[in-house]
């Protein structure tokens, strides 16, 4: 709606996670980098987790995109509520086996076959689990046993484990040990910081056409960035509403008092209290208003 009113080409805070707006952080080239290193050296397991929001999903588009260019074989289980019997179907249509899919047996063997027909060929397999903090226990134990599916040059299927930050608390259970002791690598995704935000932002308007951003002053995005705690979809979603609210306005630039209305529309619980800090284009009333509301005895 707004994007001819700014210039740009498309909606630069898009919420779907799109891997051509992918701000590669340090942090996320790493994770991202841990990922394809796991899948090429056969580690077996991987988990990524991350609080809600941090760009878990964005990661395993890239990884996915990465598994087609190098025609690797993978499974992609996105619902993870799921029973042993449904995960076993699922696991079976995703990889296309050639067997009776409702039936465990058959799955499992028609799986070893066509694993070790790919190691074979010095190719391996993968298996994305996203969402897998929700995992049963039932279920989470059949993924651990697919685990065991190796020779002498690794493991045959490598399995990733993308969750919230429940997953990490879920393996450190007693029952779940077996399981974490083959967890090869870890990987974490964190906020952003407040150089990390600022870059965010400014490149995924980059990526949609404004390449010098000047709808956002310095001040607004660091008070974008404490609201959101450096979250990226809380950041897609507070300038997004922000944009949106500046065009219905017909200013070309963003405010506080803007920001005010979007997160409070929101509902978005943040720190604080915290001083707001002067914008150029922050009424000087609304500013004395806001420091005074915020000001600790």
């Amino acid at each position: 709606m707004y994007n001819a009113f700014f210039g740009f080409s498309q909606n630069p805070f898009n919420m779907s996670p799109d891997p051509s707006f992918l701000f590669r952080s340090p942090q996320h080239e790493e994770a991202l980098a841990s990922l394809i290193y796991g899948v090429q050296s056969r580690k077996g397991f991987i988990a990524l987790t991350g609080e809600v929001g941090t760009g878990k999903t964005t990661m395993l588009e890239c990884l996915r995109d990465f598994l087609n260019a190098q025609q690797v074989a993978f499974a992609s289980l996105f619902n993870s509520r799921l029973t042993p019997e449904q995960f076993f179907e699922l696991l079976a249509y995703d990889l296309d086996l050639r067997c009776n899919r409702l039936s465990k047996t058959e799955v499992l063997l028609s799986l070893n076959n066509l694993l070790l027909e790919r190691a074979g060929a010095g190719r391996t397999t993968v298996l994305i689990v996203d969402e897998a903090h929700n995992l049963d226990w039932d279920v989470l134990e059949e993924i651990r046993l697919l685990g065991n599916l190796e020779n002498r040059r690794g493991k045959l299927l490598q399995i990733i484990l993308s969750g919230q930050q429940e997953l990490d608390r879920k393996l450190e259970a007693p029952e779940f040990r077996q399981l974490k002791q083959r967890i090869a690598l870890r990987c974490t995704l964190k906020g952003f910081s407040v150089e990390e935000t600022r870059a965010y932002i400014n490149s995924r308007m980059a990526r949609a056409g404004v390449t010098h951003q000047t709808i956002l002053s310095p001040a607004l995005v660091e008070e974008i960035h404490f609201r959101s705690q450096g979250i990226p979809r809380l950041i897609n979603a507070i300038c997004d509403n922000l944009l949106l609210t500046a065009f219905a306005m017909e200013c070309k630039s963003a405010n506080m008092e803007m920001l005010d209305e979007v997160t409070t529309d929101m509902r978005l619980e943040y720190p604080g209290p915290k001083p707001f800090r002067p914008d150029s284009n922050y009424p000087e009333q609304v500013l004395r208003q806001s420091q005074a509301r915020f000001r600790v005895e």
